[in-house]
């Protein structure tokens, strides 16, 4: 390649990235013409051909990715000073392909259509509404959670490896499919991330990769947890971006699970968003609802703060940072914190199903 073919090549990232901008006004278009459209394509595509394949594809190639750029920047670290034009529009042409790549196969979804726009739930509720979904969700998960142990102290212990609990969430969206057509997944690539060590460190549960549309699982979180995690990263497979939406798409996926224990993670995992919410708006309620959630559910929820904080480290919060700007960077103005705004989804969704 020329040097006038790499210098287009570098100052494309800024046409680039004000396209993005554009479009992203229009998310009718999106839904319509990348999420269910070209990214549909894309990204069965991908699955189909790194799916078959039993380790992370994707981790591999991060692994070599990182090895050829520190081998490029030693190689090429006196020319920063001696050559330092070039040298930036090597730089600049790297990241021109990787946004090019990114926006391509995976990007363009953070600026789709609200889930709450297509699935016609409401995006706001009252503090009575949340009341009467909680004590909804409690009631469930302590019948789950009794049905499960025949005792409502004892913690819930999952019977299955963590391979057999990748396979058996696909029954999930399959079930799922049939009532949202819009929400069917396949074909299936999950896996156990090579990196689940990094990954806890840095906080994080899992992650899909957008370049090869593998859904990474943390190999190393409580196996109670793998439920939502697995269908959660799904979801962001099939094109959804926003955490919220996505943490909403995989609860509903572990529910729609015909096996007792995914139902149980799910519920639980609902439980949960709500009963922090219900904290933020009124400490003495919170209490109150605590005193109904059976003793084996609570120590679940310990067994899971355990676990991170055992991991927990001064670099996380750096890391959750980073990841909280790039959210904010494509369309999620709360960052990291629109997690939280799942409630909203799970309040409107609850609220009119009979649990």
């Amino acid at each position: 390649m020329s040097k006038t073919q790499k210098f287009l090549l570098a100052i494309s990232i800024i046409p680039q990235y004000l396209f993005v901008k554009w479009l992203s006004n229009y998310p009718e278009f999106i839904e319509t013409y990348y999420s269910n459209g070209l990214y549909q394509w894309a990204s069965k595509g991908l699955r189909y051909v790194f799916g078959w394949i039993p380790f992370s594809v994707g981790d591999v190639f991060y692994t070599i990715a990182g090895i050829y750029i520190i081998r490029w920047l030693i190689i090429n670290r006196k020319r920063m000073i001696h050559d330092t034009k070039q040298w930036v529009v090597e730089v600049l042409t790297a990241c021109s392909l990787l946004y090019f790549a990114f926006h391509l196969f995976w990007g363009m979804n953070y600026y789709r259509l609200p889930l709450h726009k297509t699935l016609n739930l409401d995006d706001t509720y009252t503090t009575e509404e949340l009341q009467s979904v909680t004590e909804q969700l409690i009631e469930k998960a302590n019948a789950i959670h009794l049905a499960i142990t025949k005792n409502d102290s004892v913690k819930v212990v999952m019977p299955f490896t963590k391979k057999e609990l990748l396979s058996i969430s696909d029954d999930g969206y399959i079930s799922l499919a049939s009532i949202y057509p819009e929400l069917s997944h396949s074909p299936s690539s999950s896996k156990l991330s090579l990196y689940s060590l990094p990954l806890t460190y840095m906080g994080f549960s899992g992650y899909l990769n957008p370049l090869t549309n593998e859904a990474q699982i943390d190999g190393l979180i409580p196996l109670h947890k793998y439920p939502t995690t697995i269908c959660h990263e799904k979801a962001h497979q099939i094109g959804y971006a926003a955490e919220n939406e996505t943490n909403f798409i995989g609860c509903l996926a572990a529910i729609y699970n015909e096996d007792i224990y995914f139902k149980y993670s799910g519920y639980i995992f609902a439980l949960r968003h709500c009963l922090n919410e219900v904290y933020l708006r009124d400490e003495n309620l919170y209490e109150t609802l605590g005193e109904k959630i059976n003793k084996g559910i609570l120590k679940n929820y310990q067994d899971a703060y355990e676990f991170w904080e055992s991991y927990h480290n001064p670099l996380e919060p750096m890391f959750k940072e980073t990841y909280s700007t790039f959210l904010k960077a494509n369309n999620q103005d709360k960052g990291i914190e629109s997690y939280s705004y799942v409630v909203a989804l799970f309040v409107n969704y609850f609220k009119n199903q009979a649990l």
